[in-house]
């Protein structure tokens, strides 16, 4: 089992979870984060700092967030590591709550 980052983060990228990770596994793209699946160790630190519940154990996934996984491993091949804290989108109040996102992925 990883974690999954979810539609959340989209628009959002809070980067809380970035520091707490033992084993820098958080890759960053343009306006979303994602776990590499072949780094994650399953510690389950990063869930609880996330301010948008964006992070989820990939049993735990709710049905309509199942296609993370796979954008996860696939993002997680082509985006840089992040290993410091940067501060959220200038965006990211108005998208926090906001639902379907996926629309707004920037690969």
């Amino acid at each position: 089992m990883t974690y999954v980052v979810t539609e959340s983060c989209i628009k959002c990228k809070y980067t809380d979870c970035v520091d707490v990770c033992p084993v820098d596994c958080f890759k960053e793209g343009p306006n979303m984060l994602v776990i590499d699946p072949d780094e994650c160790i399953d510690c389950a630190v990063c869930v609880p700092e996330c301010p948008v519940n964006a992070i989820y154990a990939e049993d735990d996934l709710p049905a309509e967030q199942k296609a993370f996984v796979a954008l996860n491993a696939e993002l997680a091949k082509q985006w840089p590591t992040i290993t410091d804290t940067k501060g959220p989108l200038p965006e990211a109040e108005e998208f926090k709550d906001m639902k379907g996102k996926l629309k707004h992925l920037q690969r």
